[in-house]
């Protein structure tokens, strides 16, 4: 069952009914403790199948096009193609491993802010047409190197409690698109919708209605240009909760039956990342190192800051440099979890998580509590799924992590329910019957 991002065919095991994720995991601690202990990757495949589910059950009306960048393995890829979703690419190599997979280039959308000319040529070659912009030197390269092209203009979604975080923001301002639809007609480029986007941190439900009523603001103004606009893209942001996308819905579909109504010919689509594959994937991480230190080394204690008992510096066999990149960047969102059991009673110490790197940068959890934990003792991460499968850095050449798939039978069959079907799309798809025969109470040695 085991499986690397580049690799052309991998399997799925077919869990049988009894068999869980928990023994799958218990499965390859095992095998890898005996084996040289490299970090691993476990991939429930089942879980994208539900998450589209739950979109069709809640947001039928808008077509996911799925953000290749979040997680392009190809069983992640080769599985949502399957299910009909759409693809959002950033880059000629994500528009080469969705068109792979037979998918059509009207289901594939490039939406990188800034695109090299020789990749919106490729696109113009693929016959990939719809792409997105937010500014009048990429309006000039779309028309100087895709005649074919169909621009979606790209307006920022104000955020109010953003803070910082707008400084990076990509998107026009209302005021500006009247210029680059003017552009726009001067370069014969055809502006067929809009697209914005509301970060999943953003807690305020009022950036919605603001952004879909300057979306339809752009629209008129589009109309009064001659441009026929039948697209508005709302972005990502999802954060894969039922509760969330219930939330998003509850504020938008009002707005889409004033603004957008159906029978009006305009195509709703989005971009969801991390809601199809975040918790598909769980991380289990070897402790390789372990130092002692004194309770007050630590900057922000989690309840025993002061205290005489000691405290552990403990250093995984992944880190920033490989499945944790987006560390750097954001906040983890996952618990870890002591794969070895404990009792209930045993004494927990403060505690932070490394890489293995010794870099000051590769610091994984800041402080956490945790049982005295051993070299060769494992760590589990779940909701992994995103922005964590990727080819490392070479730093002190660290070792890419092992992927294993799976799915239940139940989960196979609903997908096969939802129309995709193996010998077509799913080229690549191995399936093998699960030969696990460990129970969750199996306990296996870690000792280094």
């Amino acid at each position: 069952m085991k499986g690397f991002i580049d690799d052309a065919n991998y399997s799925v095991g077919l869990l049988d009914e009894g068999t869980n994720l928990g023994n799958v995991i218990d499965n390859y601690v095992y095998e890898h403790t005996l084996t040289g202990k490299n970090a691993f990757f476990v991939g429930d495949l089942g879980k994208i199948v539900k998450k589209h589910s739950q979109w069709q059950n809640i947001v039928a009306q808008i077509k996911p096009f799925y953000t290749v960048k979040c997680n392009s393995t190809p069983a992640v890829l080769e599985i949502l193609a399957a299910l009909g979703t759409g693809f959002a690419c950033s880059s000629k190599t994500e528009m080469a491993l969705v068109q792979e997979l037979g998918v059509s280039p009207e289901n594939i959308i490039y939406i990188s802010p800034c695109k090299q000319v020789s990749q919106i040529k490729y696109a113009a070659k693929v016959g990939v047409n719809i792409m997105t912009c937010d500014n009048e030197v990429e309006l000039k390269k779309i028309a100087r190197n895709h005649p074919n092209a169909k621009v979606l203009l790209h307006i920022a979604a104000e955020d109010s409690i953003g803070g910082a975080e707008g400084n990076m923001k990509f998107g026009t301002t209302l005021k500006n698109c009247r210029h680059l639809l003017e552009c726009a007609k001067e370069l014969d480029v055809q502006i067929i919708g809009v697209k914005f986007h509301v970060s999943s941190a953003c807690k305020e439900s009022q950036v919605y209605v603001h952004a879909l009523s300057d979306a339809r603001c752009v629209f008129d103004m589009a109309g009064e240009f001659g441009f026929t606009m039948n697209m508005l893209d709302i972005g990502g942001g999802f954060t894969g909760t039922e509760f969330q996308l219930e939330e998003v819905n509850h504020v938008i579909s009002p707005l889409l039956d004033v603004y957008f109504p159906e029978g009006s010919g305009i195509k709703i689509i989005s971009e969801p990342g991390s809601y199809f594959v975040s918790s598909a994937f769980t991380l289990a991480v070897n402790i390789v190192a372990k130092k002692v230190v004194e309770n007050d080394k630590f900057s922000s204690g989690v309840g025993k800051t002061g205290s005489d008992e000691p405290a552990f510096m403990y250093y995984m066999n992944d880190g920033v440099y490989g499945s944790f990149a987006s560390k750097l960047s954001e906040d983890l969102n996952t618990i870890p979890e002591v794969h070895k059991k404990y009792k209930a009673d045993e004494p927990l110490f403060t505690s932070s998580l490394w890489g293995p790197s010794c870099d000051e940068l590769d610091q994984i959890v800041e402080n956490c509590l945790l049982p005295e934990l051993n070299v060769g003792d494992w760590l589990i991460f779940d909701n992994m799924g995103a922005d964590s499968v990727h080819e490392p850095s070479a730093f002190n050449d660290f070792q890419r992590p092992a992927i294993y798939y799976m799915m239940s039978y139940s989960d196979w069959y609903e997908m096969q329910d939802a129309g995709a079907t193996s010998d077509t799309t799913m080229k690549s798809f191995f399936f093998v019957p699960s030969c696990i025969q460990l129970s969750q109470e199996d306990n296996f040695p870690t000792e280094a």
